[in-house]
């Protein structure tokens, strides 16, 4: 399949670039029928969408330059040069929440809640921007002989974005449904942390081009280090909530009505 969708004006417009942009346009759309759930003034996914993507794709850029930095190949210059190729999710994830805090101090709405919303729509447009991996023929796995393999280069192998691409949109499916149930504000958005880690720590097991730090892949560790810390971020709110909880039952107790109750049972 050609990578280049059509030209425009002498630029090359490539599949992987209009993929990614719909992933995200869709996940805008979500978070705003979402924002309308939580009560939130749809006006502020705009403004997260106007900051977090662009910070969104400098840090996945930035992200892989710093792992993938060769200096017999690249310059620093070659950072921004987005037309070259080369983004890493994490980096994206990060500078997305970077975004998204900005967007919530300036707006003065509570992180965690706005988090919730915006979860949901991360792991859709992570879900649907892998198939811009299959058109570039890239982040595929070593060879297999499984009937759902791909050829590429000749060879049949893992299709490791199609795997990565199935476990999110079963992400996205059940943060729809646990949202209703959710125990905690933040777990939302933790969850998706948590299982996208999950996922991607097993899947980048069996592809070839991983980025590397010595003889350790990177995503890996990134994910183990993201699951463990959403752990405790989670058991931290889990606790603060039972404080919560706690202080407004006794201060109910300690309330008038509470106290004529309690004359009354002891009448």
């Amino acid at each position: 399949m050609d990578r280049i969708a059509f030209t425009i004006f002498g630029m090359s417009v490539a599949w992987y670039g209009i993929i990614i942009s719909f992933g995200m346009l869709l996940g805008v759309f979500v978070a705003i029928h979402r924002a309308k759930q939580a009560k939130i003034n749809p006006d502020y996914v705009i403004d997260l969408a106007i900051i977090a993507i662009p910070l969104a794709l400098i840090g996945a850029r930035v992200y892989y330059f710093i792992f993938a930095y060769n200096p017999d190949i690249h310059q620093i210059s070659d950072v921004f040069d987005f037309r070259s190729g080369g983004l890493a999710i994490h980096g994206g994830i990060i500078g997305g929440i970077i975004g998204g805090y900005i967007v919530t101090k300036w707006r003065k709405i509570d992180f965690w809640t706005f988090a919730d919303v915006a979860g949901p729509s991360m792991i859709l447009g992570q879900a649907i921007g892998r198939w811009g991996n299959y058109v570039n023929q890239e982040a595929h796995g070593g060879p297999t002989d499984l009937p759902w393999a791909i050829e590429v280069n000749g060879q049949m192998v893992h299709p490791t974005f199609l795997y990565e691409s199935l476990w999110n949109f079963g992400i996205f499916a059940f943060l729809l449904i646990y949202s209703k149930k959710k125990k905690v504000t933040g777990e939302i958005f933790l969850l998706y942390l948590g299982l996208y880690s999950v996922g991607r720590f097993f899947i980048e097991g069996l592809r070839t081009d991983s980025l590397m730090l010595g003889p350790i892949r990177v995503a890996q560790l990134i994910s183990i280090v993201i699951l463990i810390t959403v752990i405790g971020i989670r058991q931290y709110l889990m606790k603060q909530s039972d404080k919560i909880n706690t202080k407004d039952i006794k201060g109910k107790s300690s309330s008038p009505k509470g106290k004529q109750r309690k004359k009354r049972k002891k009448r």
